[in-house]
């Protein structure tokens, strides 16, 4: 779906964008992350050609960047900007139509989607009588309502409460399933873990993390792993410490040693084990130590 290569972006004399290199599956949830600053943002302008690079290469669905593509996409940009005075149902459908769309079917569809979020009883509302929330969904249904291939989203869950969070990760999963690819850029890791299969971290505007979220996650995984035993053995070979977590353990390894070892180490001792896993550590740790030791 989108190819990107040695992208290189500057302001004056700041190198916000520096040879960033990335692809994007057709169908995946892939997470664009990095600090405040890092060059996400400068990277979706230049994918949605809003800004030009100063060099590299941008493919979308096979081609470079054009009205006809960019109308096939949907984006959330970072800074909200609906037409206040607009009528809710007539700003979506005027920007459903303006993607291309027959101005009934638009109608049609944002009406459907504004009934989705829980938005129908305000249809006739002008923009600027909703809600810091609800002109948070509006912007969601306006990002989609032309039923775009490609979605963009920075920040989609910004000012929404859990229930409404849930509703739009609901929506986007839906969206998945129906064959769209979706850019997600976020700051909330725990989100970027729940939906997305692949990620890039950018950082002083390089590439400092790029890949499965499930390879990564196992790279900077600690060497240890958590157990819930009926009889903890008084030793076991291979453990360095052993710590209790939540009515279980969690065993820290030698260098040398596997976690196949130890298990074998727990059955010949009977020690009646109900759970045993390697701790992955959190994206948000991942996240902290891969930028902290850019620094």
């Amino acid at each position: 779906m989108i190819q990107v290569e040695n992208l290189v972006k500057h302001y004056a004399h700041v190198r916000a964008v520096d040879g960033v290199s990335f692809s994007v599956a057709r169908g995946e949830i892939f997470g664009l992350l990095g600090p405040n600053g890092a060059g996400k943002t400068t990277t979706i302008r230049m994918m949605m050609d809003i800004l030009k690079p100063d060099s590299g290469t941008i493919q979308i669905m096979g081609q470079p960047a054009s009205e006809a593509v960019k109308s096939r996409i949907g984006y959330l940009p970072e800074e909200r900007g609906l037409y206040r005075n607009f009528k809710l149902l007539e700003c979506l459908t005027y920007l459903g139509a303006l993607k291309g769309m027959p101005r009934k079917a638009a109608r049609q569809r944002a009406e459907a989607l504004l009934e989705r979020v829980g938005l129908e009883e305000y249809a006739q509302r002008k923009i600027k009588e909703l809600s810091k929330g609800m002109a948070q969904k509006a912007q969601f249904v306006a990002t989609i309502v032309h039923d775009p291939e490609l979605l963009i989203m920075d920040e989609p869950f910004q000012g929404l409460d859990p229930v409404n969070t849930e509703l739009l990760k609901t929506i986007l999963r839906e969206e998945q399933d129906r064959g769209k690819t979706i850019i997600l850029s976020t700051h909330n890791m725990n989100q970027v873990e729940e939906l997305c299969q692949r990620i890039l971290l950018i950082d002083h505007g390089q590439v400092v993390l790029y890949g499965s979220l499930d390879e990564i996650k196992a790279r900077y995984a600690e060497h240890a792993v958590l157990l819930e035993c009926e009889a903890l053995p008084a030793s076991l070979s291979g453990v360095r410490r052993i710590e209790p977590v939540d009515h279980a353990y969690q065993l820290i390894l030698e260098p040398d040693s596997s976690p196949q070892a130890i298990l074998r180490q727990l059955v010949a001792a009977d020690a009646g084990v109900r759970r045993f896993e390697v701790v992955l550590p959190p994206l948000e740790q991942i996240f902290i130590t891969v930028v902290e030791g850019n620094r």
